[in-house]
């Protein structure tokens, strides 16, 4: 059986259950804080790749009633991970991967300011027109760049643990993974409805355990505006991610026999909100650095990029709220990761694997990560494993 730290509950705090005995102090105060507001569900779930995050703890699973903690979703709102199953065999790869990983990299921005030349979404498309009338109404979203940049940035990775991916799984079959999300786009909604959260917090004169857990209640004046501003980031994620299989799928063409996709596409957040039916009762649920896992439903946990991934069917574990683990989650800061590592260190991690090998990606190291192994162990209770992939090339941001 999983270990689960149980944090006992209080008059002012709601229990928290993290899938893990390795859990610091830090993460233990974050979870806490969260615990203690007063919209608070039944309890605060914690995965097995909890970390310390901004306001709200990576890896946290959180339930609430008629309020929603912007910091706690984020601003890579919408970030996720995509993967479908190719009818290829690991024999019909050619020995050298490097022009495969090399097209991909030509085809698809990469990097924090990444972004095709020419837009990739019509001006007058159903995506650009809900972005107009979000922006008609906050116009101060935009505050640094282009107001029309997100229509460039569609079919790009972005920077940091995003990633491409050509794996196999223990059959052989190739697949290909990404993970990426809403991109600048989504970080400026995110920051600015964080920022309008916590000066709503100072008007009320509520005092929170940190500023970063400001929240819009429902009926206050941006409750819904968020929603909309939200949901939207979360669909542009989607079709992000889509964009950028669609080009991947592309350049594998000129390189590889005839193919077809042969499994289902799994396209799924890790970072987002939404309503949910939980105890009976409607509420919302953050998965902050978590995915929803139902019964029966396809996900994707990634490993670092050294390591084994997963694709997974959800248990439905209420007491998860029908979540499980996002990843790996780091144990090591990216500062830290380059002081403590070399690019020797990262070459001897990534043998085998056609990948960068160089400073600028030292701090993605799979040593700055968990175990993935011993995560999954400890979410059996949460997900069945239905693949098991290991990476043959990959591309990183």
């Amino acid at each position: 059986m999983p270990v689960i730290t149980l944090l006992e509950g209080t008059q002012t705090q709601k229990p928290v259950k993290i899938w893990t005995d390795e859990v610091g102090p830090k993460e233990l105060e974050q979870m806490r804080q969260v615990a203690s507001l007063p919209f608070i569900h039944k309890h605060v779930a914690g995965m097995p790749d909890i970390h310390v995050g901004k306001g709200a703890t990576v890896g946290s699973v959180i339930a609430t009633t008629e309020a929603i903690i912007p910091a706690a979703v984020g601003v890579d709102i919408g970030c996720g991970m995509n993967a479908i199953q190719l009818s290829l065999k690991a024999s019909d790869l050619p020995d050298n991967l490097l022009a495969i990983r090399r097209g991909i990299e030509k085809a698809i921005p990469l990097g924090a300011g990444g972004q095709h030349k020419e837009a990739q979404i019509a001006g007058d498309s159903s995506v650009a027109l809900s972005l107009q009338r979000i922006l008609e109404k906050h116009p101060d979203i935009i505050h640094r760049g282009k107001p029309d940049k997100f229509v460039r940035q569609m079919g790009s990775l972005g920077s940091g643990n995003h990633f491409i991916e050509l794996c196999l799984d223990e059959h052989d079959n190739v697949w290909v993974m990404l993970h990426s999300g809403s991109r600048g786009i989504g970080n400026q909604i995110g920051q600015y409805f964080i920022q309008l959260a916590r000066k709503d917090m100072e008007r009320q004169q509520i005092h929170l355990p940190d500023r970063d857990l400001g929240y819009l209640k429902e009926g206050s004046d941006y409750f819904d505006d968020y929603v909309e501003a939200v949901a939207w980031a979360q669909n542009y994620a989607l079709l992000n991610r889509e964009h950028m299989m669609n080009n991947i799928l592309s350049v594998l063409q000129l390189h590889l026999k005839p193919f077809t996709v042969v499994n289902e596409a799994i396209n799924c957040h890790h970072n987002f909100v939404e309503q949910e039916f939980h105890d009976g009762q409607q509420v919302w649920v953050t998965r902050k650095g978590a995915i929803r896992a139902r019964n029966d439903e396809l996900g994707i946990i990634p490993g670092s990029m050294g390591a084994k991934s997963y694709i997974i069917r959800g248990k439905g574990n209420p007491e998860s709220f029908c979540s499980c683990a996002h990843g790996a989650g780091r144990i090591m800061s990216r500062t830290a990761a380059r002081k403590a590592f070399s690019v020797r260190d990262l070459e001897d991690q990534t043998l085998g694997i056609e990948c960068r090998k160089d400073k600028r990606v030292l701090d993605e190291i799979p040593a700055a990560y968990k175990n993935i192994d011993k995560v999954m162990s400890l979410q059996n209770d949460l997900v069945e494993v239905v693949f098991t992939l290991r990476q043959v090339v990959n591309v990183k941001g």
